[in-house]
């Protein structure tokens, strides 16, 4: 599942920041009803783990 910065964080857990090639650049954990940041790299997004 892809999730955006501005999306509502749907479960708690741990979501791996990806790039759009595919590449792992890190990892947060979120608590559901959260709001996802922005990514310190332009054009991530994150997947949960």
């Amino acid at each position: 599942m892809r999730l955006n910065c501005g999306d509502t964080v749907p479960k708690s857990c741990s979501y791996t920041v990806v790039t759009d090639e595919g590449e792992v650049i890190g990892k947060v954990f979120m608590n559901e009803g959260e709001t996802f940041p922005p990514t310190q790299v332009s054009g991530c997004h994150y997947e949960m783990d």
